[in-house]
């Protein structure tokens, strides 16, 4: 269950919050950095199975991702079998203050090229330290749109049905942002946009952006209408989180 809630998110309660679910779900802590609202912490569990990877809070001002995370955390959603890491809060001081840079008003997820925050250049060294995921969800939020979009960088064989069924499993809460252009991008079908694995400015690279160019084959990015209710794009995120691993967690059943 989702903790009550004055504010968007009572930080800095979410972290001891978030820390006890995810060690009552047998995930380790492993502290990146420190920060001046706390620490930069990712969670792993690690299994004999496939990588996956998830990421929300590296913008301060969309608490839906991080409070999705909590809530899959405590429905039991990370099962075994799979070796599950976690970065719920990317952005520390950001989401203590509620808006989307750093303390030092730098957009964290344009950093992942030149690494000059402390927090990227931490979490980027985590993230090379470690295997590399076959499977990367990033949860995020925008302002701008009216319905649920995806950004999908696939290094391998295009499967269109994955990106549709998560579409699909978002639909009671959100529809898919109409198209023809998304975020200032051209659309492959409502609420998808299809992206090389190339930033859109050079030198701004997002974390999705690295990891495919360390090897991760395939992401989503999740966007999540902000001006809607909170408990909604928290439920919007869930749902896409599930259909996203879905095809992962069937065949495990299945073996």
């Amino acid at each position: 269950m989702l903790p009550p809630m004055n504010h968007p998110l009572q930080w800095p309660d979410f972290l001891p919050a978030f820390g006890h679910a995810a060690e009552d779900a047998g995930f380790s802590p492993v502290v990146l950095a420190a920060t001046d609202a706390g620490p930069l912490v990712a969670w792993e569990r690690l299994d004999a199975g496939p990588r996956v990877y998830l990421s929300s809070g590296i913008h301060g001002d969309e608490p839906a991702g991080p409070l999705a995370l909590l809530e899959l955390l405590g429905a039991g959603f990370f099962t075994p079998g799979i070796a599950w890491a976690l970065c719920p809060a990317l952005n520390p001081t950001g989401l203590a203050a509620g808006r989307r840079e750093n303390s030092g008003g730098i957009d964290l997820n344009r950093d992942y090229r030149k690494l000059n925050t402390r927090e990227v250049a931490a979490h980027a060294a985590w993230l090379g330290s470690r295997p590399t995921p076959g499977l990367f969800l990033s949860l995020h939020e925008d302002w701008e749109t009216n319905g649920f979009y995806l950004y999908e960088i696939n290094l391998g064989a295009d499967e269109p049905r994955r990106a549709r069924d998560i579409i699909a499993a978002a639909r009671p809460w959100f529809p898919p942002a109409p198209g023809p252009e998304i975020d200032g991008h051209a659309s492959r079908e409502p609420g998808w946009i299809y992206h090389a694995a190339e930033a859109d400015v050079p030198e701004g690279w997002p974390e999705a952006i690295f990891l495919a160019h360390h090897g991760c084959p395939l992401s989503f990015t999740f966007e999540t209408p902000s001006h809607e209710a909170l408990a909604t794009r928290v439920a919007g995120h869930c749902a896409a989180v599930r259909a996203a691993c879905r095809n992962l967690t069937d065949q495990l059943h299945e073996s």
